[in-house]
């Protein structure tokens, strides 16, 4: 059952108005076809989504680089992409059209959410949701959501050729900022990094390398 289905008769009109995408909450809803992949599972992953509105005409598109996470870690980031996206500009009303089953089922309440990970992803998605007028999210084959795995694989590629430090559980769906690959030294089993100081709160990931590697 749709978590907090459309009305039979929309209230929203953007269907009424003549020109470009809408781009107010005034005028429409959103429509979002998400995808996520990671290659190996987990390996490196990305998601992409393709935000139109109620009679196709294009608003966004939204892709992000995740570093080393599973399949269902991407698709759900692609879920919060979209929801962070669609209350960051007013909207109200949200349909979303995703290939990934289990993430469906999982926000429709069909299916349970058992993983820690995703627990806390579905956490972040259901508070959003709960913020929406009218939401709804539907499943369906991967032949018929192709743009939005394109935008994922394009995440995917451009991160294994930079490289890019993986985004945390925390900052998913497109709010984090990417930062750069810094280097530190131990000190009394301490790791002090060099250069400017993080913010409080920032996720690090440490490889150990020797002091002769480092040269």
């Amino acid at each position: 059952m749709p978590v907090r289905p459309f009305p039979t008769k929309s209230q929203y009109r953007s269907q009424e108005f003549d020109g470009g995408a809408i781009d107010s909450s005034d005028e429409g809803y959103l429509v979002a076809y998400i995808d996520g992949g990671a290659r190996g599972n987990p390996g490196p992953a990305g998601y992409g989504v393709v935000i139109e509105d109620e009679i196709g005409r294009p608003v966004a598109e939204l892709s992000e680089f995740l570093g080393r996470q599973t399949n269902n870690y991407a698709e759900y980031s692609g879920l919060l992409a979209v929801l962070n996206y669609t209350r960051g500009h007013g909207f109200k009303a949200l349909k979303v059209v995703s290939d990934s089953e289990l993430m469906v089922k999982q926000i429709n309440g069909e299916y349970k959410v058992s993983n820690a990970t995703l627990k806390e992803l579905h956490a972040r998605a259901m508070k959003m949701i709960d913020q929406l007028d009218y939401f709804e999210i539907k499943h369906v084959l991967r032949e018929k959501n192709r743009d939005a795995d394109r935008l994922a694989n394009l995440a995917m590629d451009r991160g294994i050729a930079k490289r890019a430090p993986a985004v945390s559980a925390t900052d998913v769906g497109g709010v984090a900022s990417v930062i750069p690959e810094l280097n530190g030294v131990v000190r009394n089993g301490i790791v002090e990094f060099l250069g400017n100081p993080l913010p409080d709160g920032t996720l690090v990931k440490v490889r150990a390398a020797s002091p002769a590697a480092r040269k």
